[in-house]
């Protein structure tokens, strides 16, 4: 009697339809993909790519700060996974909220980029201007996010800031327009490498100068939760060190019910220290206009993902005691009377 064989399972792997969103989703088809290069089994899995716009690709007017969370980004895909029509999303995990929808889950994180921001002054300038110290006063900095907004304004009170909104070709764009208003912009430099870019990096801003996003430069792959296969298969693009620090980071997010647009800011190592682990995480929380600062760190040895997820949300509940809580609550009452100011004109049909 013969054998029946396995008919190879072809996963669609879904991303945004941007330029970077794909360039991501197509490096981990190549990593997929690697995994079953040597292998001459006719079932083994095959995979491919799909692409779609969301809110946040669609809306290039508002703010970020106006247009609620990080659902932006995924809420489409998401859909798409849970109706089957795709079975694993790529993301940014800086993108994502912390709490996913029922039924969802990470099924990888894989090795993290350099997660800090990057200086990318206007062409033309990268003699004279090579450190935000350099730029004159009232020189105006290109950012959509009110984390980078609010750590410059409290070291940098004579710069200016304005949004810039666009995918990284448009906003580079913008910034070297001769009649443009920006002097510089600031980016994330996972990015700017990924898509071939790193020469237009001025300067890394690092911490203290400013603490980067929670998960920044991070890829994570989601799934259904009740889909094993694509679970197993997975695991094995995992990096360890990156799980850990980025899960420390969401579960310090999570606790302090932050958004894409709240700023929080983190930076995380994971170190050896004998045979011992040390997880150490540094959290900041700054008011819109830099007039309040609340920063902590902690230090402490970890053994499992779950024991770096304690850390994160520890440090949390320190930041909130410290004062963390009144600055989160001042912001979402600013937030709130923006959007119905922005409800008001839209109404009137125009602002």
């Amino acid at each position: 009697m013969a054998t029946e064989t396995k008919q190879p399972r072809t996963f669609v792997v879904a991303a945004r339809n941007s330029q970077l969103a794909q360039v991501q989703a197509n490096s981990v088809l190549a990593q997929l993909e690697q995994l079953y290069a040597s292998s001459d089994d006719p079932s083994k899995p095959k995979f491919t790519t799909s692409f779609m716009s969301t809110a946040g690709d669609k809306n290039q007017s508002q703010a970020l700060y106006l247009m609620g969370g990080k659902a932006l980004w995924t809420k489409e895909l998401e859909v798409a996974l849970k109706d089957k029509e795709v079975d694993m999303l790529v993301h940014s995990l800086k993108d994502v909220p912390t709490t996913l929808p029922e039924g969802c889950l990470l099924g990888a994180i894989l090795e993290r980029e350099d997660p800090v921001d990057a200086l990318v002054v206007k062409k033309g300038k990268e003699g004279v201007w090579k450190s935000l110290e350099d730029l004159p006063e009232g020189s105006v900095v290109g950012t959509s996010s009110v984390r980078r907004v609010a750590q410059l304004k409290r070291k940098f009170p004579g710069l200016r800031f304005l949004d810039v909104r666009g995918n990284l070709n448009t906003r580079l764009a913008k910034l070297d327009a001769e009649d443009g208003p920006y002097a510089a912009l600031i980016l994330a430099k996972a990015g700017l490498v990924r898509l071939g870019w790193g020469d237009r990096i001025t300067a890394d801003l690092n911490p203290p100068t400013l603490y980067h996003a929670v998960s920044q430069g991070a890829l994570a792959v989601e799934i259904r939760d009740d889909d094993l296969e694509s679970l197993e298969i997975l695991q094995k693009l995992t990096h360890r060190g990156t799980d850990w620090k980025c899960r420390a980071e969401r579960a310090l997010l999570r606790v302090l019910e932050g958004g894409c647009s709240v700023p929080v800011g983190v930076y995380t190592t994971l170190t050896k220290e004998g045979g011992d682990e040390l997880l150490e995480i540094t959290g900041c929380v700054t008011s819109l206009d830099g007039s309040e600062h609340v920063e902590e760190s902690l230090k402490e040895k970890v053994t499992s993902v779950e024991e770096a997820e304690a850390v994160g949300v520890k440090l949390a509940k320190v930041l909130m005691e410290k004062g963390a809580t009144r600055i989160l609550d001042e912001i979402n009452k600013d937030r709130e009377h923006r959007i119905e100011l922005a409800k008001v004109a839209d109404a009137k049909g125009g602002p």
